[in-house]
């Protein structure tokens, strides 16, 4: 998994007046949960923000690049590249939060094992 390690602390800065804060393993780096939604992402590849429909056109316009998974674009989510420095990714941060602040609270799932989800399978077919 390819991290990078200084703009992952400047999302921990960007996020530590949050309270609960999640770090999730995903998309290639490591996910940021606030309140049990994703807030943001850090890979080698950028930082994925989840700015919502709302805060779209305002990403797009710094200079975002809409995220596209399997050929489809997701519209909450947006790719920054630019240059990550402390100021710009609490500045992205900061737009994230506004959206995913305004999102229920989700509860905290336990992830079950492979196995675990063959046997739900098996069972629905007899």
């Amino acid at each position: 998994m390819a991290i990078d390690e200084k703009v992952v602390t400047h999302v921990r800065a960007a996020l530590a007046d949050a309270s609960h804060v999640r770090e999730v393993k995903m998309f290639g780096g490591l996910g940021f949960m606030l309140n049990g939604n994703m807030v943001a992402a850090s890979s080698d590849r950028g930082l994925l923000v989840r700015v919502g429909e709302v805060g779209l056109s305002e990403a797009l316009s710094r200079g975002a690049q809409q995220m596209v998974m399997r050929g489809r674009m997701l519209k909450d989510y947006v790719w920054v590249t630019d240059p990550l420095n402390a100021r710009n990714v609490k500045s992205w941060l900061r737009l994230a939060r506004a959206f995913v602040e305004t999102l229920p609270v989700k509860e905290e799932t336990k992830k079950q094992s492979p196995s675990g989800a063959r046997k739900r399978q098996q069972s629905r077919r007899v």
